[in-house]
């Protein structure tokens, strides 16, 4: 079955694309759901618009994710959190304690989903923390978390 997505579907394709789904999926679930409608004639030049739609807005997207990145690789964070005397914190620096001293050392907001810590920052000095806020542009921040 022949369908245009209204809507990015995992695993199936984004919107705009002229996909092939079993009949099932589609007239069973994408369709149903509004994710999707049956590819006619007419509806390739409507998949062409949203395509150029689509493409259109990734690349505002990206060019704006890469102004936020030329600004916050040079810059150092600075965390201030309790510790102990070995320079171990009494809890930990997460995704979001990041995102919120970016926001108020910089003015740019950054969604803490963005933000990929493997495991919450446990002890004082410098740590490199990676960002991703955009499919192609992915970048460090410098994180200083220092003792009260």
């Amino acid at each position: 079955m022949k369908l245009v997505l209204r809507s990015d579907v995992d695993g199936v394709g984004k919107k705009g694309d002229v996909v092939d789904v079993a009949d099932g999926y589609g007239r069973n679930f994408l369709v149903p759901k509004g994710l999707a409608f049956v590819a006619t004639a007419g509806a390739a030049q409507q998949a062409a618009s949203m395509r150029r739609s689509r493409d259109v807005k990734d690349a505002a997207a990206r060019a704006a994710a890469q102004e936020i990145a030329s600004t916050l690789v040079p810059t150092v964070i600075t965390i201030s959190a309790k510790a102990g005397g070995e320079g171990k914190l009494f809890g930990s620096v997460t995704t979001a304690d990041v995102a919120e001293a970016v926001q108020s050392q910089t003015g740019i907001e950054i969604d803490r989903r963005q933000i990929h810590l493997d495991e919450p920052i446990k002890t004082t000095g410098t740590h490199t923390v990676p960002a991703k806020l955009h499919s192609e542009v992915e970048f460090p921040i410098t994180v200083e978390v220092v003792a009260l």
